[in-house]
């Protein structure tokens, strides 16, 4: 197997300036920081999130080389984040040059360049495959969340229940179904399921399971795509999309420039804050233990901001619930942003409506097809890349 990288390096790290001295507050995935006065906590929130780049020196299987896949990255972060909250809380912290706990290695592992691995590079381009996009094709953010959806169900311990809501819809009775499938809606909570678990040897419905376990929620991931304009971002989607990563469920949002993809975790003023993947990095090779240098997993520096009119409309939001109080909790958010100063990036419904909601709820025409619409800005593939590595 050759292990070539083709890929680009967009960002000199240390031309990175420092958070502005303002009296607007920081928000980062949910929480509130100050800018004046804590600055420190604001990276060392920044910095406990999981950063995945481009790497050189990794066995590839097909071509030899990589170098389309820095929304496959962001991805893999928005994914990252949601397994952080999910095993260890959104208040974890890393501690560098510690040895991690062994939720944390489980995670990490899950994303490391290897082709067996639940995240990888490699699973994520070859699931890929089955959404249409031939491997070495660009990605759009809404192919990223049908990837992840598939990928996923194969992560038996994490449980985790992926929904991609499409056409600018989000529907609680499809969300609590796909969370609670032992249960029945149909006739209620205490019907059997029409299809029935095994438990014990035995086929039992959902009246017969114990108490907790009918109570079990799977963890929510909840990922919408939109376009939020047609070639720039609309100005009325601004205060929405702020609201978005003030709410604790937030899990950020995957987008970016025109062919440059970035994860973004939160805002200041009108400033984005995001992580970049446009870096190279060296492979890692976990040793018997799992455990292995994981520094370059953290970026350790001030993120990247940009304005957020630079933003391309084509997105995707994330939101975790580990409970069903949390996904509620969530409800009720989204129906009070609904109700503030500007336009609502996407629907809340309680069931599915008779039809389909369609572009118009965004204001767009319906001319391109769902994957021109959400993908045309990252399928380009004119970009020149440079071989780092052979």
């Amino acid at each position: 197997l050759s292990t070539a990288t083709l890929t680009y390096d967009s960002l000199r790290y240390g031309e990175i300036e420092d958070f502005p001295e303002t009296s607007e507050p920081v928000w980062i995935l949910g929480k509130q920081f100050s800018a004046l006065t804590e600055k420190d906590e604001i990276l060392a929130d920044v910095t406990s999130r999981l950063w995945f780049t481009y790497r050189k020196n990794f066995q590839w299987f097909v071509n030899g080389y990589t170098g389309w896949g820095c929304m496959l990255r962001c991805g893999q972060m928005i994914l990252g984040q949601a397994l952080i909250c999910r095993h260890l809380g959104r208040d974890w912290t890393w501690s560098p040059g510690q040895r991690q706990r062994a939720e944390y290695i489980s995670i990490l592992n899950a994303f490391i360049d290897k082709k067996d691995n639940y995240y990888s590079i490699h699973q994520i381009a070859q699931m890929g495959v089955g959404e249409g996009k031939s491997i070495g094709q660009w990605y759009g953010p809404n192919t990223v969340a049908q990837v992840l959806k598939k990928l996923a169900v194969f992560d038996s311990r994490s449980r985790l229940a992926v929904h991609v809501a499409m056409d600018n819809t989000v529907v609680i009775e499809e969300i609590k179904r796909l969370c609670m499938p032992w249960l029945d809606f149909d006739r209620g909570a205490c019907a059997a399921s029409e299809e029935p678990r095994e438990m014990n040897g035995d086929l039992e419905g959902a009246c017969a399971m114990a108490e907790e376990e009918t109570a079990l929620w799977k963890p929510l991931v909840l990922l919408i795509p939109l376009r939020l304009g047609l070639s720039d971002i609309n100005e009325a989607y601004f205060e929405p999309l702020k609201q978005c990563f003030m709410m604790p469920q937030s899990l950020g949002v995957i987008g970016g420039k025109p062919n440059s993809a970035h994860y973004f975790i939160g805002f200041v003023g009108h400033e984005l804050i995001y992580l970049d993947p446009h870096t190279t990095q060296p492979a890692v090779d976990p040793n018997e233990d799992s455990q292995f240098p994981d520094d370059s997993y953290h970026c350790q520096h001030p993120p990247c901001r940009m304005h957020i009119c630079e933003l391309d409309p084509s997105i995707a939001a994330g939101f975790f619930c580990q409970t069903e109080d949390d996904f509620d909790d969530w409800c009720a958010q989204i129906r009070k942003v609904a109700n503030c100063r500007g336009l609502p990036m996407f629907e809340l419904v309680d069931s599915q409506p008779s039809h389909l909601i369609t572009g118009d709820v965004l204001n767009l025409t319906p001319d391109f097809s769902e994957s021109d619409r959400l993908e045309r800005f990252f399928d380009s593939e004119d970009e020149e890349f440079e071989i780092l590595s052979l």
